[in-house]
């Protein structure tokens, strides 16, 4: 569990999980958060529970129902809200400072890959014809869009990061594990907060929620959050900073009580980004099997072009085209909680949608070779979900059923410059010496996905005897994907390219993008099994061991796929085969020292077949991505987590994590660049037994707050400090391990001090990266293989102050 450090009285979020019967999605919703009563009667435990130690049980909902976090058989670590306001991890990306197995990359919304334990997402751009391996859930809504872990935590009670597959209760998305996120719910007793902080780089944020009643059966909850923030990148082409922050949501709620037996939840919410968004800098470039005249020290010396700055941490680009990451999210849900007879009937009702409205400079450079790249997009997705819970004295058991409908529509453009006729050409053509040739030619690309899913599950807890439980659990989905692709090319005056087409210069815009429709379609029937057998040693140690066969589903490109040798389209390439996964893994859990400290270790190994891999071609435009299947994969480790608190006056926390991820099988990957381009070098490599991309090998976070109490302004409260670290082990940052794209490891530090009171007042400082370490989060290949090797810095060091009350 990751450590929280809470205010002078430790409110302990309290949700209750309860399943049941329906049609069911790949991914069925994570847990609903409890009612007003329940939490309430939660934080009276909770403060029964303390008054005995300088512990405190954390409740959590892995499980679907309300149970310790000590209780579960589940790796999992823990972050509360408030431990989310102090050490500013206001986004999942954020959050892997303090889960080390937890990993996130992104080049924008869109291009965003959540993994746990280095599985979950293919590594590169994203493609909508296929799942995520790491689910998201807000209060029991599975939300289908990784770029939905961009936008700020809306009044979060409590984050549960599962890791390890967790296919029978949340789903075919949760190969890698679930990142299970509980919000405040609405309360009969009138309650509120706010919060600002500033900060240097021109950094605002501002959080407000305000709940209570509006008659005997209603009550209401609203919140709302906004951040800001200068770029971290100078770019000298638009005299602007890039990759700025500019997040506002808005989240309500109204709870309906008519019967002390039956509630129900009516709950939207809004979110939007608009940032200046987004960018890299040149880090490196290397050589390639290219000829030298086509390499990017050629090129660049050709047309008399140079970067701004060769160092990364100076910070400074010139990318030439626009820059947008507009960026919506929003929806509503229905859920309805019944106490029937012995059990709990739940419906999760929910529709959610994404406007995703993006334009890239997709040359790297300054130079007009791409001067436009976008791929606007728009979501709807619609769930339904029913399930019964019940919990005796021998047996529990959970059965329950989820429908999912999701339907994707994308309009893309991308177009060359009066430069991309001397850098794409081969210089041996007379033709790229023709501006003309290629300046103003367009791709339009028109894309749609239909995603209908469907699935049942169940899962029983046998209480053999008071040590032993056994815990099997099945789920049967079915899944349903059309597609359709289109691309059309047209000239800088308008007129078509097309494939038959002979003339030279057509030839030449046919190598850069190339005309292709075609519709996929993919459909399958998966059934997954888990076994768990959890021994209860001692009231305060516990064992478990678990197996569980699962699969992530099979799916469609759609971003377009090879041509073959007569020019027509590979439609083998147009489907992905389901993941295939075995999972194996055994854990303890122990607490000790009156439970002022708790030690998790667990081993695990994760072997998957028919691994879904993102395969780039290295063309600007004729394909930038598509997934395949390689042979096999596999991921093995150790995690472990520590937390102490000796006294009321400290506490500590280290968790850390061994992961040695590698392809097992994967003849016929994309080339390193150091590989690839030239006549005489293969198109594919074989990269069986090499590191999985994304994955360090160590991964560490570790922190402690000390407390004093004294008095100030005549307010009885605590000063305090605290400390949150981490370490990461060097990764490769290309899914082919390159010499070129290997990031170092690092470490960061983050402290904060200030002082709180039993009002719930709080005024502190902070500082992240204190030691302003360079470091950078992502090394991408330059289109082309002309060498090129640019990169995203990581933030340099920031500082601000932050007030909170709540009444």
């Amino acid at each position: 569990m990751t450590a929280k450090y809470p205010s002078v009285r430790r409110r302990v979020p309290a949700s209750l999980f309860t399943l049941s019967l329906a049609l069911a999605f790949a991914a069925s919703p994570a847990a609903a958060a409890e009612t007003a009563d329940d939490t309430a009667a939660a934080d009276d435990a909770a403060t029964q529970v303390e008054g005995g130690s300088y512990g405190g049980e954390i409740i959590v909902t892995a499980r679907r129902r309300q149970e310790t976090a000590q209780d579960v058989p589940i790796a999992i670590s823990v972050v509360d809200g408030e431990q989310i306001d102090n050490t500013g991890s206001f986004n999942v990306g954020r959050l892997t400072q303090l889960t080390p197995t937890l990993q996130f990359y992104s080049s924008n919304p869109r291009n965003t890959a959540v993994n746990i334990r280095g599985i979950g997402a293919p590594f590169g751009l994203t493609n909508d014809g296929i799942e995520q391996g790491v689910g998201i859930y807000v209060d029991d809504v599975y939300y289908s869009r990784v770029a939905s872990s961009t936008f700020d935590f809306l009044d979060v009670a409590q984050i549960e990061v599962l890791r390890g597959p967790q296919g029978t209760l949340y789903g075919k998305n949760t190969t890698a594990g679930a990142i299970n996120i509980t919000t405040n719910q609405p309360t009969f007793d009138f309650e509120g907060k706010a919060e600002v902080s500033i900060g240097n780089l021109d950094f605002k944020q501002a959080k407000a929620a305000i709940s209570g009643p509006l008659s005997d059966q209603l009550a209401a909850r609203i919140a709302v959050s906004s951040t800001s923030r200068r770029g971290t990148i100078y770019n000298v082409t638009t005299d602007r900073y890039i990759q700025s922050q500019d997040n506002i949501g808005i989240r309500g709620q109204l709870l309906w009580r008519p019967t002390d037996n039956l509630d129900i939840t009516l709950a939207g919410d809004w979110n939007r980004q608009e940032a200046v968004c987004c960018g890299s800098v040149f880090v490196r470039t290397g050589e390639t099997q290219r000829p030298l005249n086509r390499q990017f020290a050629a090129l660049a010396a050709a047309q008399g072009y140079a970067f701004p700055s060769e160092n990364p941490y100076d910070r400074l680009t010139d990318l030439d085209a626009n820059l947008n990451a507009g960026n919506e999210i929003g929806g509503a849900s229905l859920r309805v909680k019944w106490d029937v007879g012995p059990g709990t009937l739940t419906s999760v009702t929910a529709w959610r949608y994404w406007d995703w409205q993006p334009e890239n400079d997709r040359d790297f450079t300054g130079l007009p070779i791409v001067t436009r790249s976008q791929n606007p997009s728009q979501q709807d997705q619609y769930t339904q979900e029913l399930r019964y819970n019940y919990t005796g004295d021998r047996f529990d058991f959970v059965i329950g059923g989820f429908y999912y409908y999701q339907r994707i529509d994308t309009q893309g453009t991308e177009g060359h410059g009066p430069a991309s006729s001397r850098w794409t050409i081969n210089p041996s053509n007379p033709l790229s010496n023709d501006p003309s040739v290629l300046d103003g030619l367009t791709a339009i690309n028109t894309q749609y996905l239909k995603n209908t899913s469907a699935a049942l599950f169940g899962q029983l807890s046998w209480k053999v005897t008071d040590q032993l439980t056994i815990q099997p659990g099945v789920r049967v989905n079915y899944d349903k994907k059309d597609g359709y692709y289109q691309r059309l090319v047209f000239a800088g005056d308008g007129s078509p390219v097309t494939a038959d087409l002979t003339d030279a210069v057509s030839a030449a815009r046919l190598g850069v993008f190339t005309p292709q429709e075609y519709a996929p379609s993919f459909s399958d029937w998966n059934f997954s099994y888990d076994l768990t057998a959890t021994w209860k040693a001692a009231n305060d140690l516990l064992f478990y061991a678990t197996y569980a066969k699962t699969f992530k589903s099979g799916g469609i490109n759609q971003n377009g796929v090879p041509n073959g040798a007569d020019g027509d389209p590979i439609l083998a390439a147009a489907t992905v085969k389901p993941e295939s996964v075995d999972h194996y893994e055994a854990g303890v859990k122990a607490e000790f020292w009156d439970r002022r400290a708790t030690f998790n270790l667990s081993a695990f190994r994760t072997d998957i077949k028919n691994f879904q891999a993102n395969v780039n071609n290295g063309q600007f435009g004729v394909l930038r991505g598509y997934l395949a299947n390689a042979g096999k994969v596999r991921t093995q480790g150790v995690e472990f987590d520590f937390s102490v608190r000796p006294s009321e006056r400290f506490r500590a926390y280290a968790n850390g994590a061994y992961t040695d991820a590698k392809y097992e099988s994967f003849v016929d990957a994309p080339c390193p660049p150091e590989l690839s381009g030239g006549t005489a070098s293969a198109p594919n490599c074989d990269i069986s037994g090499q590191r999985l991309p994304g994955v360090s090998k160590w991964a560490f976070s570790f922190g402690a707050e000390a407390n004093a109490e004294s008095s100030l302004f005549g307010q009885d409260g605590q000063f305090y400090l605290g400390y949150d670290g981490s370490y990461r082990s060097d990764w490769s940052s290309n899914p082919s391990p390159s010499a070129y794209t290997w990031i170092e490891g690092y470490s960061l530090s983050n402290f904060r001090a200030g002082f709180r009171t039993e009002s719930g007042l709080d005024i502190f400082g902070w500082v992240r990266n204190a030691f302003d370490r360079n470091y950078l989060e992502q090394l991408s290949v330059g289109p082309g293989n002309t060498g090129l090797i640019t990169g995203l810095p990581g933030d340099p060091r920031t500082w601000g102050g932050t007030i909170k009350a709540s009444f």
